[in-house]
């Protein structure tokens, strides 16, 4: 065994010096392998971690979500319909959501407006502010406020992205064209943290009141109801209830939620892999061609190597060598290029490919998220390639006759 282990160590010598002989030629080798390795790596990185972030994100999401839909589109939902779901054996409770989209043609961006619902992470405060109603007397109005802003009527709270793209902070004005052609000019009550910017960033919260007068929506319909349930083992069976008992409305469990989001960014990866697997296989030709085609000084070593003694095992062994130094050393190359440049640049290369925001590109810093099945893939996708098409070519260069290729060399 002893003996076996410094003829390896020997064979390894001999083979780093060989390839430092090339340098050049084995250096434009390694540098594209090391691209598409990059490529390949960068693409899985981010679409586990980015999954992995909207994982996390979405434990927190309703556990059902219920919509009335009308020709196989979303509709607005009837108020009255709420008594019905709270009626149902298992519903622990159920809220009201107003949410939709605005489109600013200045920036070319869809926003998303929503209220904020009455939970822990923004519920009415006890503040409330008195407003002089049109029949003269007096009101009091809620206000609601998160992370230090308060929302009241005509002010909004806006998420990072829109803050940066319209360049504009707490205390400025952003104007709304309503739905029936008027401008409502709203306060930047204050911008939202930076650290929800995955799925803030075209946010922006405002009040029912507002977001009623703007869209055009009366009281008695509400955009969706979300739905908590008292034994989250009952889920999928409350959601069939409700179906039962309004078939025009959809129940969307949690879940179902989670399986789309993991087959969006599934397909977002795999366009990309689907993409560059035209560059994995040139690679692949380009391996070939290298190693069936050996020029006449490597035909003079191997003749020289053979003539002195060495036999056809060595001769693979040799070239066996010289495939892993450049294959393992491309590997881990890529590899740590690719985490650096995902978890610490943020993707910048692939991040419009693979984020799929419009105009509003949220900046973020993904949670590394590296495991063994994700290398072992990323291995067997690149170094196995190059393996197997090396491994016929290396047989053929190992059993050239000494004489014939020296003879062949010195013509």
């Amino acid at each position: 065994m002893r003996n076996w282990i410094e003829k390896q160590r020997y064979i390894i010598d001999f083979t780093i010096s060989s390839l430092l002989r090339r340098k050049v030629k084995n250096f434009g080798l390694l540098a594209l392998y090391t691209l598409i390795v990059f490529i390949l790596a960068s693409t899985m990185f981010f679409t586990y971690a980015i999954k992995k972030e909207a994982s996390l994100i979405l434990k927190g999401a309703p556990e059902i979500v219920v919509q009335k839909i009308v020709a196989g589109r979303h509709d607005l939902f009837p108020a009255s319909y709420i008594e019905t779901i709270k009626s149902i054996r298992g519903v622990a409770s159920v809220e009201s959501r107003l949410w939709g989209y605005y489109y600013d043609s200045l920036v070319s961006a869809n926003y998303t407006l929503l209220t904020p619902p009455s939970s822990d992470a923004a519920k009415p405060s006890a503040k409330t502010t008195v407003v002089e109603s049109e029949s003269g007397g007096q009101s009091a109005r809620p206000l609601y406020e998160l992370n230090g802003a308060v929302l009241e009527p005509g002010t909004l709270i806006i998420g990072n992205g829109v803050a940066r793209l319209r360049n504009i902070g707490k205390d400025d004005y952003m104007p709304f064209r309503a739905f029936d052609g008027k401008v409502m000019n709203f306060r930047i009550a204050g911008v939202l943290s930076s650290q929800s910017e995955l799925v803030s960033s075209d946010l922006m919260l405002i009040t029912g009141e507002d977001f009623r007068k703007l869209f055009g929506i009366d009281q008695s319909h509400v955009t969706d109801l979300t739905v908590a349930v008292n034994n989250p083992s009952e889920v999928e069976m409350v959601a069939s209830k409700i179906k039962k008992h309004l078939p025009d409305a959809r129940p969307i469990i949690r879940d179902e939620i989670l399986r789309t989001y993991d087959s969006i960014f599934n397909w977002r990866g795999g366009m990309m892999i689907v993409i560059f697997s035209a560059a994995v296989l040139a690679f692949v030709i380009f391996a070939w061609d290298k190693a069936s085609g050996l020029s006449a000084g490597e035909r003079r070593e191997i003749g020289i190597l053979k003539a002195v003694g060495w036999e056809t095992s060595d001769v693979i062994q040799m070239k066996f060598w010289e495939g892993a130094v450049v294959s393992l050393t491309a590997f881990f190359s890529g590899v740590i290029l690719a985490y650096v440049h995902v978890f610490f640049t943020g993707s910048i290369v692939f991040e419009p490919a693979l984020k799929g925001w419009s105009s509003l590109y949220p900046n973020f810093e993904l949670t590394p998220f590296v495991n063994l099945e994700q290398l072992t893939t990323l291995f067997f996708l690149t170094v196995v390639p190059y393996t197997v098409a090396t491994i016929v070519p290396i047989w053929r260069a190992a059993t050239i006759d000494p004489d014939s290729a020296m003879r062949f060399t010195g013509e």
